[in-house]
């Protein structure tokens, strides 16, 4: 028999909020848009990482393996390549949901 989760993980699973949603969290939206890199710090924080890494198509590919999000490096660099704030909002946004749930 094969085994295809790992113990102790997360069964797989995708983003909590979809790569557009802005009207689910405005300020989150908000920071994004006027502040793109100090969000960018904020998430690297979130994740005991240096702050020059948070806003990165890395960071993201780096939060989705940790918690068994469904998707790939090339969609993780697609998102950030064709819209930057929408990957970084959505990426803050499941940070935060997470906190709310005690899973982070």
């Amino acid at each position: 028999m094969a085994v295809t989760n790992q113990p102790g993980g997360y069964p797989p699973t995708d983003f909590q909020t979809g790569l557009c949603d802005f009207c689910d969290d405005a300020g989150t939206c908000c920071y994004g848009m006027f502040c793109f890199w100090c969000l960018g710090c904020s998430i690297a924080s979130d994740m005991d990482e240096c702050c020059l890494c948070g806003a990165t198509v890395l960071m993201r590919s780096v939060y989705r393996t940790k918690y068994n999000i469904n998707g790939s490096l090339c969609n993780d660099y697609l998102a950030h390549m064709c819209c930057p704030c929408c990957a970084i909002c959505q990426l803050k946004r499941d940070i935060d949901r997470r906190k709310e749930q005690g899973i982070f």
